[in-house]
C-alpha cells in the first residue's frame, strides 16, 4: 500500500496551537501513521509514505516569535513561509543566508516553510561561504511522536546547553518528530556584491576552481552550471562557473574581482559580469522548469565534479553543482531522462565517492529515493528511540532504502 500520492490523499490537518498536542497524542494512542508538514509545497519529494497516512500541517504556526537584530537571531514558528521571513529580516538590513529551495520559482512564491527547510536539510551554493542550514540553527522546538514537547539549543549564538538535537533533526524528513519552532542566526545584507560568469574548457575550469578554492578569497558562491541550465536564462550555453563575491568595502570587493580576473586569465577563461541584482533571479529562473518531473540530488567529491559533468549520463541535462562541496541538483522532463540513465548516474556517483538521491520522479519508475547508508543500523536505532511505534513518515527514513521499510 505504498504510492507517491499517498501524502495527498487525506486532507491535511491544520490544527491551531492549542489543538496540536492533543491531536498528536490521539494519533499516538491509536498508532495512526502520520506525516509532519509545513506548507505542503514539497510533499512529493523523497520516498513515498504509507498510503492513508495523516498529514499534519504547520500552516497555522506562522508567527515571528522574537526578532533580535542586535544579536542577529530570530525565532519563528515552523509554518512561517521563507519568503515572509526574508522580507521581515530585510526591514532590518538582515537576511537568512541560504538559497531558496530548488524550484521555488522566479519570485520565491513556493519557497515553502522554514520548518520544511530545516527538515529537508538541503542547502544551496551559498553554503560556500555561509555554511548550511544546520550551521545556522541555534534552537529548535519539537513535538515527539507521543505528543511530548521538547526543546534543544537556545536563543543565543553561544548557547551550548543540552543534547544536539538540532543536527539530528536537520535533514530528518519528518521521521523523528514535528518541528514547531526554530531559532536561527541571521546576517547583515552585504552592501556590495559582484557576479561573474566564467566559461571555457572543462579542464581549465577545473584548474581555476581548485586554485580559487585554495586561495585566500572567500566567494559567496562558486557553482558549476551545465550548458542546458545556463542557456535558457541568458548565459552563454556552455559549461561554466557562476561566482558571487561580497564585501562591506567597495575597495576590497574590487580587489577580489581583480584577483579572480588574474586567475581566470592564467587559465585562459572568459569572464562576463553578471549584475548583482540579477544573480538570485538567474539562479531561481534556472531552477524553475515547470516540466521538470525528475529532480535529483547529486554528490561526489569536489575534485570529481568536472569529471561528472563530462560524463555522458549528464549530456544535455540541466545541472548545478557546488564547487566547494561537490553537492548539486539535476532536473529534467520525464521524457528526457529514462530511469535506466538515473540508475547509471547513481552508480557513477557512487564510483566517484558520492551518492544520488531521487527527490522527485515521474510516475512509473519508482526508483528508491536513497540507498542504505553505512550507518543504517545506528539510524534505525535512533528512529526506534524517537518513534517506537513507527508512526512518523513511514517509508521515509534518510539513510535507509525505502524498500526495506515496506
Amino acid at each position: 500500500a505504498w504510492h507517491h500520492r499517498a501524502v495527498t490523499d487525506p486532507a491535511p490537518h491544520t490544527p491551531d496551537r492549542e489543538e496540536l498536542v492533543s491531536l498528536v497524542q490521539g494519533w499516538h494512542a491509536s498508532a495512526t501513521p502520520w506525516l509532519p508538514s509545513g506548507l505542503g509545497t514539497r510533499l512529493d519529494w523523497g520516498p513515498a509514505v504509507l498510503a492513508g497516512s495523516q498529514v499534519l500541517s504547520c500552516r497555522h504556526l506562522n508567527r515571528i516569535l522574537e526578532l533580535n537584530p542586535g544579536d542577529f537571531t530570530v525565532t519563528v514558528e515552523a509554518g512561517l513561509a521563507l519568503v515572509d521571513l526574508q522580507a521581515a529580516l530585510a526591514e532590518h538590513r538582515q537576511w537568512l543566508a541560504i538559497d531558496w529551495p530548488w524550484q521555488s520559482g522566479l519570485g520565491g512564491a513556493g519557497s515553502g516553510s522554514v520548518g520544511g527547510l530545516v527538515a529537508r536539510g538541503l542547502s544551496g551554493g551559498l553554503r560556500q561561504r555561509h555554511l548550511g542550514i544546520r550551521d545556522q540553527l541555534i534552537g529548535l522546538n519539537l513535538i515527539r511522536a507521543d505528543g511530548t514537547a521538547a526543546r534543544a539549543g537556545g536563543k543565543v549564538v553561544k548557547n551550548v546547553a543540552g543534547y544536539d538535537l538540532m543536527r539530528l533533526f536537520t535533514g530528518s524528513w519528518g521521521s523523528l518528530g514535528l518541528i514547531t519552532a526554530v531559532t536561527l542566526r541571521t546576517q547583515p545584507i552585504p552592501p556590495g556584491r559582484r557576479g561573474l560568469w566564467i566559461t571555457g574548457a572543462l579542464p581549465q575550469l577545473e584548474i581555476f576552481s581548485a586554485r580559487l578554492l585554495a586561495s585566500s578569497l572567500t566567494p559567496e558562491r562558486l557553482d558549476w552550471w551545465s550548458p542546458a541550465l545556463a542557456g535558457p536564462v541568458g548565459l552563454e550555453p556552455s559549461h561554466g562557473l557562476l561566482l558571487a563575491l561580497t564585501s562591506i568595502s567597495a575597495g576590497a570587493l574590487e580587489d577580489q574581482v581583480n584577483a579572480v580576473l588574474g586567475l581566470a586569465n592564467r587559465s585562459d577563461l572568459t569572464v562576463t559580469a553578471v549584475a548583482a541584482d540579477q544573480l538570485g533571479e538567474r539562479v531561481r529562473a534556472a531552477e524553475a522548469q515547470p516540466d521538470a518531473a525528475w529532480l535529483l540530488r547529486l554528490a561526489v567529491r569536489p575534485a570529481e565534479v568536472a569529471g561528472l559533468l563530462a560524463d555522458r549520463a549528464l549530456e544535455g541535462q540541466a545541472v548545478l553543482m557546488e564547487a566547494g562541496s561537490g553537492l548539486g541538483l539535476l532536473q529534467a522532463p520525464a521524457g528526457a531522462l529514462p530511469a535506466y540513465r538515473v540508475e547509471e548516474l547513481r552508480r557513477r556517483c557512487s564510483d566517484l565517492g558520492g551518492f544520488l538521491t531521487v527527490l522527485r520522479q515521474p510516475p512509473g519508475p519508482a526508483l528508491p529515493a536513497w540507498e542504505d547508508a553505512p550507518s543504517r543500523p545506528l539510524i534505525e536505532a535512533v528512529k526506534r528511540q524517537f518513534d517506537p511505534r513507527q508512526q512518523l513518515a513511514r517509508g521515509r527514513l534518510p539513510g535507509v532504502n525505502p524498500r526495506a521499510l515496506g
